[in-house]
């Protein structure tokens, strides 16, 4: 069978990496797939994917190569054999870690020759192929433009600079807004819970405030890019009383306020600084510090 879809060769068939593979296959891409325990390829090549027996054979087969590997150490010893086979290819890393990582992974892909994008994917393997789904990219816009019909088969494919690095500090602060959202939303869910509201009740409502919040977000931004604060919606001191009637709430009703009681901890910091009459974006002040 022909196909005009672009090789794909997927190194690494954890839960994530087989994902990835199975979203190419769907999409008919030639998909070559590698794993140190090859067990793991056998269902992959049972929907079409040729399981190569070697990294080396993994890389040689396609032009576009996508790592999802444990980190980065496992990801250098599973192409330090092959470095003579990677000029001319892309190396697309999706594996997990830090900018510095990124930065020297990329610096070590071009030296032996290879293009290099550092990636993070905004979601768990069932999301992936979904056209909604984020993964984030950065590092040079050619290479990822040149390679975006194929990356499209994974989910939206975001470029966010040459800085071959933000991808995994977007990843990073993009993990910290969901856990410290998603702890907060437990919060509350126990706080109504005490008085016999399932979840399924208040989480509705919770998703709809989130609407609200997401245009708190807006309006702050530009503040926090101008490192002014105009205190004309709500201020610091506003909030600091308002977080008093929370702890109150969910202590009455033995819920545990560690969470809240840090929110309340960097506002009295922000006042204590100056900000009590400025926005609730001034706490960003603090956190810098």
């Amino acid at each position: 069978m022909t196909t005009d879809r672009q090789a794909v060769t997927v190194l690494g068939l954890g839960q994530m990496g087989s994902a990835l593979a199975a979203a190419l296959l769907e999409r008919g891409h030639p998909t070559t797939v590698w794993n140190r325990s090859a067990a793991k390829a056998r269902p992959l090549a049972d929907r079409g994917a040729h399981a190569a027996a070697t990294p080396e054979e993994a890389v040689t087969a396609s032009p576009l190569i996508v790592a999802c590997v444990l980190d980065y150490d496992v990801l250098r010893t599973v192409l330090a054999p092959v470095t003579g086979s990677l000029a001319g290819r892309t190396l697309v890393n999706l594996t997990s870690g830090s900018p510095e990582q990124a930065r020297e992974a990329e610096k070590w892909a071009r030296a032996h020759g290879a293009d290099y994008l550092d990636g993070a994917i905004m979601t768990t393997p069932p999301g992936v192929g979904s056209p909604g789904t984020m993964f984030l990219y950065s590092g040079e816009r050619a290479v990822l433009d040149t390679h975006r019909p194929t990356l499209t088969a994974l989910g939206d494919p975001v470029h966010l600079g040459t800085d071959v690095g933000l991808a995994s500090l977007y990843d990073a602060a993009l993990l910290g807004l969901m856990w410290s959202t998603m702890t907060g939303w437990l919060h509350g869910t126990a706080m109504v819970g005490a008085e016999g509201t399932p979840a399924t009740d208040f989480t509705p409502v919770a998703i709809r405030w989130l609407t609200t919040v997401a245009g708190f977000l807006t309006t702050y931004a530009p503040q926090v890019d101008a490192g002014t604060y105009p205190g004309d919606d709500a201020t610091v001191d506003v909030q600091i009383a308002a977080v008093d009637h929370l702890l109150h709430a969910a202590e009455a009703r033995g819920v545990d306020n560690a969470l809240p009681e840090l929110m309340k901890s960097l506002m009295l910091r922000a006042k204590a600084t100056g900000h009590g009459s400025d926005s609730y974006a001034s706490v960003i002040e603090v956190l810098k510090k």
